[in-house]
Formats: C-alpha cells, sequence, structure tokens
C-alpha cells in the first residue's frame, strides 16, 4: 500500500462515485480478516491505514492485565505503561506489529475488495439513478432480442421490454431509437433490472406532458387515460380556468401537438375529451366521436343506461365493444348503449306490463 495506490483510489472516487474513506474503511476490515486468517482467529486486530502516504500499520489489541496468561491476548501492566503513560489495568492496549510478508497479503486482499467495491457501487448508482425515474418516460436504441424480450440501451444500463409491455405488431428492429416508459426497477444479485413499457397508460400521459406546455406547467390537468395499446386510447382533460379550453391544448395548432403522439405510438387513435365532474355530461362526452341523445345514470351502483340514434349504435359501441369498453374504462361507469328504438320499446313493453298489471289490481278489487 503507497501513495500511488490512494491517488488511484481518488480517482475511483471522482470517477465511479464511491467514497474514498469508505473504501479504505473497508480495505482496513478485510485486511484485518485476512491478518486473523493467516496469524490467529484469536486475536484481536486493528489495521490503519494512512489517508495520505497510504502506510499500513498493523495492532494487535491486548488487555492491560498485572499477570498474562495469554499473550496473543494480554500484556503486562508495565509493558503497557512503557508504550502509552495513560494505559491503565483492563484498558485494551494497541501494540504494533510488523508480520513477515503481510504486505503481499494486504494488498492482495485490498485489490480484490477494492474491485468487488466499485462493482457495487456502480450497481448502487446505476439503481439509484433509475428508481428515481420510474413512471417516468426515456429514449433509448434497441440493441437486442432474446426469448422474445427487447433490449434497450437507456444509457448507463439496458431496460427490458417484456413480451406484454410490447405493442403487437410495433418494430422493433436493431438501432431503432424509442420512447419508453419506466415501469419498474429491481435490485437483483446481477445488478439493477430496469424493466419498461411501451402499453402501459403511463406512456401517453408522459407524452402529453413534453408536448403540451399546458399540462406540463399544470394549467390542464389529465383527469383520466384508458388505452388499449397500438389500437386507441382515450383521454380525458380539464381546465380550472374558462379561458383555457383544455382539448384545443391538447390538440394543438392544426393538430401538430397530438399528432407528434400519434406518430410516436404508430398511428394509435387518440380521443381527447373534456372532463366533467357531472356524470351524464362526462359519460356523454366519453363515447365520442359517437352522437349521445341521453344518458339515465344511477349514482347507487355507478351504472348508466346510454340512448343513441340507430345509425349512432356500431360507433358507440365500436368494433368488438372497444369505444364502449374505453369509455367504461374512462369514467369509472358501467355503461349499457340502446339504439333510440330499442330504447322505445322496452319503454312500451314497460307500459304494457304496468297496464296489466293495473288492471289485475282492479279486478282484484
Amino acid at each position: 500500500m503507497n501513495k500511488e495506490f490512494i491517488q488511484a483510489l481518488d480517482e475511483v472516487e471522482k470517477a465511479k462515485g464511491v467514497k474514498k474513506d469508505e473504501l479504505i474503511d473497508a480495505i482496513e476490515a478485510a485486511i484485518a480478516s485476512a491478518y486473523k486468517k493467516n496469524y490467529g482467529t484469536s486475536q484481536n486486530v486493528k489495521i490503519n491505514i494512512n489517508r495520505e502516504n497510504g502506510e499500513i500499520k498493523v495492532f494487535s489489541l491486548k488487555e492491560v492485565v498485572e499477570e498474562v496468561f495469554d499473550e496473543l491476548l494480554e500484556i503486562n501492566y508495565e509493558q503497557a505503561k512503557q508504550l502509552n503513560e495513560q494505559y491503565e489495568i483492563g484498558d485494551m492496549a494497541e501494540v504494533e506489529v510488523k508480520p513477515k510478508n503481510f504486505g503481499r497479503i494486504a494488498a492482495q486482499n485490498a485489490k480484490q475488495l477494492v474491485v468487488q467495491r466499485i462493482k457495487e457501487a456502480e450497481r448502487n448508482i446505476v439503481y439509484d439513478e433509475f428508481i428515481e425515474r420510474e413512471d417516468e418516460i426515456l429514449t433509448g436504441i434497441i440493441q437486442r432480442k432474446e426469448k422474445n424480450n427487447v433490449f434497450i440501451d437507456i444509457g448507463k444500463t439496458e431496460g427490458i421490454l417484456a413480451p406484454t409491455e410490447q405493442i403487437l405488431g410495433e418494430d422493433y428492429s436493431q438501432n431503432k431509437r424509442i420512447k419508453v416508459y419506466i415501469l419498474e426497477v429491481k435490485k437483483t444479485t446481477k445488478g439493477p433490472q430496469v424493466f419498461v413499457s411501451r402499453t402501459h397508460p403511463g406512456l401517453v400521459k408522459r407524452l402529453f406532458e413534453s408536448e403540451v406546455p399546458e399540462i406540463f406547467d399544470g394549467t390542464v390537468q389529465i383527469k383520466s387515460i384508458s388505452r388499449e395499446a397500438g389500437s386507441r386510447t382515450k383521454i380525458a382533460v380539464y381546465a380550472s380556468d374558462l379561458n383555457v379550453d383544455p382539448v384545443g391544448s391538447c390538440v394543438g395548432p392544426k393538430g401538430a401537438r397530438v399528432q407528434s403522439i400519434v406518430d410516436e405510438l404508430n398511428g394509435e387513435k387518440i380521443d381527447i375529451i373534456k372532463w366533467s365532474e357531472n356524470p351524464m355530461e362526462y359519460i356523454s362526452t366519453a363515447l365520442s366521436p359517437a352522437k349521445v341523445l341521453k344518458v339515465e345514470a344511477k349514482e347507487n351502483d355507478k351504472s348508466a343506461l346510454v340512448i343513441v340514434d340507430d345509425y349512432q349504435l356500431s360507433l358507440a359501441i365500436g368494433k368488438e365493444g372497444q369505444n364502449a369498453r374505453l369509455a367504461a374504462k374512462l369514467t369509472g361507469w358501467k355503461i349499457d348503449i340502446k339504439s333510440k328504438s330499442q330504447y322505445e320499446e322496452h319503454a312500451k313493453l314497460e307500459d304494457i306490463e304496468d297496464s296489466i298489471f293495473d288492471d289485475l289490481d282492479l279486478d282484484l278489487e
């Protein structure tokens, strides 16, 4: 151990973010362990490394006693006084020892420990950086595909895009730049693992925050998002300032803002609707682009009957029920959609039933 080694630790501290003092403390502990292993496990030993020149001193810790029974663990009171006049019976005296060939053993253990600590520190730095970025988006470069997982270079580590987080039919070619949502960061024995997503609704939310200044500064709020990745997304927005159009802010001049997001999502359709605290109004808007004639809402079980014109029924329900399904997710309400003719027919049947029961009541009287 020498001054050059201390300088090397200074460089490690700057480059890797590992504190030099923490490294030296750990090296002292490792060397103490190595000493016991080579010169007797029963001994109490203290290692001191000079922070300036790297000089190592080894001290055997011995109890000050009147009569010595174990020379490895005890020292005579008179001998202890020669080392330091302040020592008293029962104190632990530090007796410097100079074992043969210990410099080589110390250097070997120090090297192994420094390498190990550097690796640990690098892993911790990566973990700390990305754990703070959970629920954020970043841009990465696709590196490779293994067992249906896509590995993406996101800086100091790789992001793992699992099959369940991939958009069906999306191109994941090598070296392609792609925006991903940081789903979860885990500590493992092999280092931190960063799991990313292209399907999470949070990706759409963060894209709108980056494209729409009014959302970023809080003028416009995103109240809810429902998404079927690769196909369609509905997003409900709100502005407390009546002079601000939340939908218009998200669409942008000539649709530029929303189009940028659609392009990033490879053509995924996005319906931007205005959020309302009035359930009937909110549900009606959520079924856009269909035009709703009437909404009958039941607050107790959060269910609603929606009436549309006959020619609007398929549009309101959507292909394979997608529009109705997304609207229900967006609003948090159960939605039953009927055409005007279905509703009127149902109303007629109810009138007939009521009439029958009324006649029955009269006969009974």
